[in-house]
C-alpha cells in the first residue's frame, strides 16, 4: 500500500518560505536603506570632511626667523633661501639605493651621508630629511628632469640661518640647531605645538634661544588638493606666515671686535655694560667658535674638535666661569667698610709686609709692607695687609650680606639662555653657605681665619665677570644697580612698533654719596698714580680702576715665579674700569686666564676698549702680545733652570 501525498500541506510550507524569505529580504534591504541613510544624510558632514581631509592637505609654512642687528644696525644674525634635496624615508624602499642613485645626479658627499644618518637616527619616518643643503641650479635642473625615478624625494626651498660675521661675540649670539624631543618638551610646556608645525630648527644657546618665541614669527598654512598618490594637485587657499619679530642688541659690534683682537691668543673674558642703563656694550668669552657650523648640523669632526679642545672654546667664560677676582675685590671691600661703619677714610693702619693670625703668616704683595696705610693709599697701592684687618674686623657674614646686595653670587638674570640656564651663580661665601656646600661636620664650621683671604678676594671667593662687571657698573653709577642685557628693543614685524627692554633699575643701594665719591676717586688714583698708571698714561679721559691678581696654584709658602709653573698652573689676571669718572658711560670687567699680572695682561685690555668707545681710538696689535712674550720668556728662564743639575 503506498504513501498518500497531501498538495495542500505543499503549498502551506512553500507559502511559509516565501513568506520567510520576504520577510529576510525586506529587513535586509530595510538594514541598508536605514545603513544608506545613516551614512549619506545623518553622518553626511562627517564624511564629507573625512573626504576633504584626504583630498586637502594642510602643509604648513615656516615663518621668516627674525633679524638680530647690533646698536648701529649691523646685522649680525640673517636668513637666507637655498634649495635641499630631500628624503622621506617611510615612501621609499630601499635608502642605500635611493642615495646611490642620487648620487649620480647630485654631489652627495660622504660628509652628506654621514649627516643623513645622523639626523635619520633622531627624526620620526614620516618627516622628510635633507642629503643635500644648497643645492645649485643645475643640480635642481638634473634632478627634475629625473623625478619620476625618485618617489620620496622632492626638492624644497628652505630658509637658512647665517651668522655674517662669523666668530664675533659667537657666545652672546648662540646658535640655531635641528629640533630635538628635549625641545619639544620645551614647546609644550610652553604650548608652543601648533605654531612649530613644520619648523625643523630651535635656538640653542644664547640670544637665539631666550628670544627663540620672539624670533620664530607665527606659522602659515596653505590647504593643497593631493591626488591619490600624495602629489599636490593645486593650491586652494593660503594663510601667509607671519615673519619673527627682530632684535636691536646694545652690543657695539666694532667695540665688541676690538676687544676680541685685544685678547690675541689668550683665553679669558671681558663684560662692559653702560651703568646708567645695564646695556652690555660688550661681550667677550675666549676662544669663540663659529656658530655658522651648526646651521646644517655640525659634522662630528668639528664637533670633537670644539668639544674635546683643552682651551674650551664653547664654554661662555663671560658667564659660565666663576673665578677669584683678587684685588679687584678691594674697592667693593672698602665700600663696605664705610657703608657699615666698620671704617673712616682717613683712618690708617701700619703694614709691616704682612698679618699675623692665629699663627699663621698672611704675607702682603710687597716685601716690608706699605707703612702707613689709609683707606685711599690701600685701593691706589693694593695693600693686602690693610684688607686681611678690615676682613677680620668686619667678620664672614658682614661681608657675604654686603656683597649679596652687589649681585655677587647669584645669577644676574642676563637675557642668555632659559631658565637660568646661560650663567652660573658663582660662590659668595658664608657660614650658611658652608654648612650648605660640606657633608662633614668639622667642614661645615667657619673658621676664622678663613675670613682673612677673603677680604683680597682669594680663598672661597668664585664670581662671574658678568657679576663683577655689574658691581663695577653699580659703584660707577652710584648704587643705583640695572640688570645685565643684551637687548635694546624688540621690534615687531607686523607694526614696527618698538618695545624696549630692561628701562627701569632694578634696584637703588642708598649708598652715600660721599662714600661711592671717596671710592670712585680713590680708583682713580689707581690708573694714574698707582698700578694702573703705566697702562692708562696719556689717556685722554678720565678712568677709574683696579689690577687683579688671582691665585690659581697653591705655592704653600712658595715665592710665585711664572716662568717655572705651567702655563694654565699661574695666576688669572684681571682689571675693572670705568669711565669718564665724572659721569660714567661704561664700565668693565676684564680677566685673562693665567694670564700673570692685572697691570700686564688685563689692563692693557681694557686701556683698548676704553681708548675706542671714548675717543674714537683704534689700536693696531693686540693688548696681550707684552704679556705673551714676557710669558714666553718666563717659560724660557725655567727651561732653562731645570737644565742645571
Amino acid at each position: 500500500m503506498g504513501d498518500f501525498h497531501n498538495p495542500e500541506n505543499d503549498i502551506e510550507r512553500f507559502r511559509s518560505r516565501v513568506i520567510f524569505c520576504a520577510i529576510a529580504v525586506f529587513l535586509s534591504f530595510a538594514v541598508l536603506l536605514i545603513r544608506f541613510v545613516w551614512l549619506q544624510v545623518v553622518q553626511h558632514e562627517y564624511y564629507r570632511t573625512r573626504a576633504e581631509e584626504n583630498r586637502i592637505s594642510m602643509v604648513p609654512i615656516v615663518p621668516n626667523r627674525g633679524l638680530i642687528v647690533d646698536s648701529n644696525g649691523v646685522v649680525m644674525a640673517r636668513n637666507y633661501s637655498a634649495f635641499t634635496l630631500e628624503i622621506t624615508p617611510s615612501r621609499v624602499e630601499s635608502l642605500e639605493e635611493t642615495i646611490n642613485a642620487l648620487a649620480a645626479l647630485v654631489d652627495i658627499q660622504a660628509k652628506d651621508r654621514k649627516r643623513f644618518k645622523r639626523l635619520l637616527d633622531e627624526a620620526k619616518n614620516f618627516e622628510s630629511i635633507p642629503i643635500r643643503t644648497r643645492l645649485t641650479d643645475e643640480e635642481v635642473a638634473r634632478f627634475a628632469a629625473q623625478r619620476y625615478r625618485f618617489p620620496g624625494v622632492e626638492v624644497k626651498a628652505r630658509l637658512f640661518r647665517q651668522y655674517p660675521l662669523e666668530h664675533l661675540a659667537s657666545h652672546a649670539l648662540g646658535y640655531i640647531g635641528r629640533i630635538t624631543d628635549r625641545d619639544n618638551e620645551w614647546i609644550e610646556e610652553e604650548n608652543k605645538e601648533a605654531n612649530y608645525r613644520g619648523t625643523d630648527h630651535i635656538g640653542k644657546t644664547g640670544l637665539e634661544q631666550h628670544y627663540e618665541f620672539e624670533l620664530h614669527g607665527l606659522t602659515g598654512y596653505e590647504e593643497v588638493e593631493i591626488d591619490s598618490g600624495g602629489r599636490a594637485v593645486r593650491s586652494l587657499k593660503r594663510t601667509p606666515p607671519t615673519s619673527g619679530n627682530n632684535l636691536t642688541l646694545t652690543l657695539d659690534t666694532k667695540l665688541q671686535e676690538i676687544a676680541e683682537k685685544a685678547f690675541g691668543n689668550r683665553r679669558g673674558a671681558l663684560v662692559a655694560i653702560e651703568p646708567s642703563t645695564g646695556g652690555v656694550l660688550a661681550l667677550v668669552s675666549m676662544p669663540t667658535f663659529d656658530p655658522n657650523q651648526f646651521v646644517d648640523g655640525i659634522t662630528p669632526d668639528n664637533w670633537k674638535e670644539l668639544n674635546e679642545s683643552i682651551d674650551k672654546p664653547m664654554v661662555n667664560r663671560a658667564l659660565n666661569g666663576a673665578y677669584p677676582v683678587g684685588s679687584t675685590f678691594k674697592p667693593f671691600m672698602a665700600l663696605a667698610a664705610l657703608e657699615t661703619g666698620k671704617r673712616r677714610p682717613n683712618q690708617s693702619i701700619s703694614d709691616p709686609g704682612f698679618f699675623n693670625f692665629g699663627g699663621h703668616h698672611f704675607r702682603d704683595d710687597k716685601k716690608g709692607g706699605h707703612g702707613m696705610v689709609d683707606m685711599h693709599k690701600s685701593i691706589v697701592v693694593s695693600c693686602d695687609t690693610y684688607y686681611y684687618v678690615l676682613a677680620n674686623d668686619m667678620g664672614i657674614d658682614l661681608i657675604s650680606s654686603f656683597m649679596g646686595s652687589l649681585g655677587f653670587g647669584q645669577k644676574t638674570g642676563i637675557d642668555i639662555g632659559i631658565k637660568g640656564m646661560g650663567e652660573s651663580e658663582g660662590v659668595l661665601p658664608s657660614q650658611a653657605w658652608k654648612k650648605k656646600r660640606f657633608k662633614k661636620p668639622e667642614q661645615q664650621k667657619w673658621y676664622a681665619g678663613e675670613t682673612i683671604s677673603i677680604g683680597i678676594g682669594q680663598g672661597y671667593n668664585a664670581y662671574t665677570m658678568i657679576q663683577l662687571a655689574q658691581a663695577t657698573a653699580t659703584v660707577a653709577n652710584g648704587g643705583v644697580m640695572f640688570r645685565p642685557h643684551l637687548v635694546r628693543y624688540i621690534t615687531d614685524a607686523k607694526t614696527g612698533e618698538k618695545r624696549y627692554v630692561e628701562r627701569q633699575p632694578l634696584k637703588d643701594l642708598n649708598w652715600k654719596p660721599e662714600h661711592v665719591e671717596f671710592i670712585k676717586n680713590a680708583m682713580q688714583g689707581v690708573n694714574t698714580a698707582g698700578t694702573g698708571t703705566r697702562a692708562f698714561a696719556g689717556a685722554t679721559y678720565t678712568s677709574g680702576g683696579k689690577t687683579g691678581t688671582a691665585q690659581v696654584f697653591s705655592l704653600k709658602g712658595g715665592t710665585y715665579s711664572a716662568g717655572r709653573l705651567k702655563e694654565r698652573l699661574r695666576d688669572h689676571a684681571l682689571f675693572i674700569a670705568f669711565a669718564p669718572v665724572d659721569k660714567p658711560k661704561i664700565a668693565l670687567a676684564v680677566l685673562v686666564e693665567n694670564g700673570g699680572f692685572g697691570a700686564q695682561s688685563a689692563a692693557p685690555i681694557a686701556r683698548m676698549v676704553l681708548d675706542y668707545y671714548l675717543a674714537g681710538k683704534k689700536p693696531e696689535g693686540p693688548a696681550a702680545e707684552d704679556a705673551e712674550a714676557e710669558a714666553e720668556d718666563d717659560k724660557d728662564e725655567a727651561v732653562e733652570e731645570e737644565k742645571k743639575p
